[in-house]
């Protein structure tokens, strides 16, 4: 099944679903990355250091990469969005959104002399064009030498692999650099099942293990379904059973 073959149904308010956050995050093979994060809010929370090393950055500097649906997207919101219930400063940056870039190098000199704790997420580092690349360096140069400025960022391949100038490739892994991993099929359904219970949604036993083999098996498709048979649930008044997903899937 693809996107195309999706029915009408799909197509849904998803304003009720959870946000991303370290808590609804299932860590399976990522529990290295996933605890280094905790640890940070903690640290944030604590307003103490966090982490010892022989390298500082290792503090405030973390790559990480894997395949899609291997939670990178995930984590980077997820941190973000504890930074600022923190009250910390949060920046955004994505390949998409070039403006916001101009915006963070604008105030990075002032906040690269605060001692306060800030946070910048760049997703999709892989997708960056030149101008953004030329950006980013900037920014980790600042980085570097600032007293308290977190940078989280996220791709597709490691750092010595990525279609990126060298001197940036260089900067990407001075800090901590982690591989996430896909979830396995349990860890998937388990996932799942979180993700329905935090919607207070109820599903017959067969229903993910037929999903997981009859619909896509990337999580964040896997995830829009369950926003899907959530809404459907409600609109029909009906309990998720298979009939119902069945129903939910059939073409119109």
């Amino acid at each position: 099944m693809n996107s195309s073959s999706l029915p009408k149904q799909f197509a849904l308010d998803i304003g009720h679903t959870p946000k991303p956050s370290l808590s609804n995050f299932l860590a399976g093979e990522n529990l290295a990355l996933h605890s280094a994060l905790l640890a940070l809010v903690k640290s944030w929370e604590m307003k103490t250091p966090s982490l010892v090393s022989e390298n500082p950055l290792n503090q405030r500097w973390i790559y990480w990469w894997g395949p899609e649906g291997s939670g990178r997207s995930h984590l980077l919101s997820a941190i973000g969005d504890a930074a600022q219930q923190l009250g910390l400063d949060r920046f955004s940056l994505s390949p998409n959104e070039p403006i916001s870039w101009v915006r963070l190098e604008e105030c990075l000199p002032s906040l690269s002399e605060s001692e306060q704790p800030s946070v910048i997420t760049v997703d999709d580092v892989d997708r960056l064009d030149e101008r953004l690349v030329a950006s980013l360096f900037r920014i980790l140069n600042t980085i570097q030498a600032s007293k308290a400025v977190h940078i989280f960022m996220s791709g597709n391949a490691a750092p010595g692999v990525l279609r990126l100038r060298e001197d940036l490739r260089t900067r990407l892994g001075w800090g901590l650099v982690f591989q996430t991993h896909l979830l396995g099929d349990g860890e998937k359904i388990e996932a799942l099942h979180q993700a329905a219970q935090a919607r207070g949604l109820v599903l017959s036993p067969d229903v993910l293990p037929w999903l997981l083999n009859r619909f896509y098996r990337d999580m964040p498709n896997l995830m829009a379904l369950i926003d899907a048979l959530d809404s459907y649930s409600l609109e029909t008044k009906r309990a998720v059973t298979l009939p119902l997903v069945r129903e939910l899937l059939q073409p119109k």
